[in-house]
């Protein structure tokens, strides 16, 4: 189930942002790139862990650099790292790190939105519905 909401959940993000024209401001992505990474934080300071809060945060820092990065130089790069944290919460985030506070289907659910909500962004580079790059000052 966690998967369905994830991927319809995506389609709506998506649609609703595309019909209000919140997409025309290129901070779209890279802004919920930036709340996507601070979930995991969230949810280790819910378990009152420490030492979550302090592994958690350092990943958040490193999207966070990244969306910023990527929207100053070029939009593929947020599409690419919000597809990769999809990849890291199936694959590297329930191995490596101990999260108390985060609940069972979190990685899931947030695996399968990042990958869902990434393809649909790389559809829209790709259509050039949205600018890859900053228009020249």
């Amino acid at each position: 189930m966690p998967y369905l909401v994830a991927v319809v959940l995506a389609l709506l993000i998506v649609a609703v942002t595309r019909i209000a024209g919140m997409d025309r401001d290129r901070a779209l992505y890279p802004v919920a790139l930036i709340v996507i990474g601070s979930y995991y934080v969230l949810f280790a300071t819910m378990g009152g862990s420490t030492p979550s809060i302090v592994t958690e945060t350092i990943g958040a820092l490193v999207f966070l650099a990244i969306a910023v990065i990527g929207f100053r130089i070029n939009l593929w790069v947020v599409a690419l790292a919000i597809a990769g944290h999809g990849l890291f919460d199936f694959f590297v985030h329930p191995y490596l790190v101990t999260n108390p506070g985060m609940p069972p289907w979190w990685p899931a659910f947030c695996g399968t939105i990042d990958i869902a909500l990434a393809i649909l962004v790389a559809i829209l580079l790709n259509r050039g519905v949205i600018r890859a790059r900053r228009e020249p000052a």
